[in-house]
């Protein structure tokens, strides 16, 4: 275990470091920070440091900077969640109060996480397996030809066409749209198919063909496979951090073109606190000189998708969670009122 004294050494280390993009050396530290002891005690603590592998010397410098050991003992050890001003929190609030849809609701959402952290932001759509139905339409398009359209607790919307086997009145749709409603609204996407499957038996052998095939239009909607959308934005902050990565930003922004890993990056949605990826802890290998502080999203207390942010390893930690979970925070407050 590091002393109290060393630990406050690293945290001066790294408050330098992020925020003067300079290696830092012992004279520096005790000039900037009260230590309340000697440059020489503050060279001996920082040759414990580098010996541990929480501080480095890189190869044209006198001065030290720290390591993905050192990010990570900060992140978990002495940096504090860093609160959003209130003038700040109101004008998140009014930017995603003005969104008009979901798709709106995740632009804006985007676009703000960007500018407020200046990394890259990436927001993931609620995921349909952990949302609830909170209706289902069917509207008459032709005599045999339906439109299905469901809508979930998180805004999302999902239409699809239903041609069916024989015509069905205007009196049978509207006993479907009910029964179908009673039973599958308010409940969770994954109970649907045992609440359905006896449904067709509730109505005439001439309209059963075409209650099947709605319910089986229902059910592929609700595990549609490529249900797991993003939208990334402020790709061009990472221009900014040129020189934090080691030979060029290309294997990041390759790493970025690839939704399955930016997926895996922000994590399981059911995790709901701050999460903090830091350098090589990304499993990426593109994406090993970055961090990624990402947090679950949704309604009601439950996470239903996250949002995050990627940028250098060299990041403002404590600013970084603040925001990200502030956002978090005001994104489920508006998908529950919406």
């Amino acid at each position: 275990m590091l002393s109290e004294r060393r630990l406050q050494v690293l945290r001066a280390i790294v408050q330098d470091y992020v925020g003067t993009e300079e290696p830092v050396g012992s004279k520096a530290l005790t000039e900037r920070h009260n230590l309340g002891v000697s440059p020489a005690t503050v060279r001996n603590d920082m040759a414990a440091l580098e010996e541990e592998g929480f501080i480095a010397q890189p190869h044209t410098s006198a001065g030290r900077i720290p390591t993905d050991k050192g990010y990570r003992l900060f992140v978990d050890k002495l940096a504090g969640v860093k609160p959003m001003s209130p003038p700040e929190r109101r004008a998140i609030q009014n930017f995603l109060e003005g969104a008009v849809d979901l798709d709106d609701v995740v632009a804006r959402t985007v676009r703000l996480l960007a500018q407020l952290t200046r990394q890259v932001a990436v927001v993931q759509y609620p995921s349909l397996t952990r949302s609830t139905v909170r209706h289902v339409e069917l509207l008459a398009l032709a005599p045999a030809r339906l439109m299905l359209v469901l809508i979930t607790d998180t805004g999302r919307v999902e239409q699809r066409m239903v041609d069916c086997p024989a015509p069905f009145g205007e009196a049978s749709l509207a006993d479907l749209r009910a029964r179908l409603n009673s039973r599958v609204a308010g409940r969770r996407f994954t109970d649907v198919p045992g609440l359905v499957e006896d449904l067709p038996e509730a109505f005439e052998a001439d309209d059963r063909g075409t209650v099947s095939t709605v319910l089986s239009t229902l059910l592929e909607t609700l595990v549609e496979e490529n249900e797991e959308r993003l939208m990334i934005g402020g790709t061009a902050n990472l221009t900014r951090f040129g020189h934090d990565f080691p030979l060029t930003i290309r294997p990041v922004l390759e790493a970025l073109e690839e939704q399955v890993v930016l997926l895996k990056l922000l994590g399981e949605a059911q995790d709901p606190g701050v999460t903090v990826r830091i350098g090589h802890e990304n499993a990426h290998e593109g994406l090993n000189s970055t961090s990624v502080v990402s947090v679950g999203y949704g309604s009601g207390g439950e996470a239903v998708a996250k949002l995050g942010v990627v940028g250098p390893t060299r990041m403002d930690y404590p600013g970084t969670m603040g925001a990200v979970r502030a956002v978090a925070r005001y994104v489920g407050q508006i998908l529950a009122e919406s």
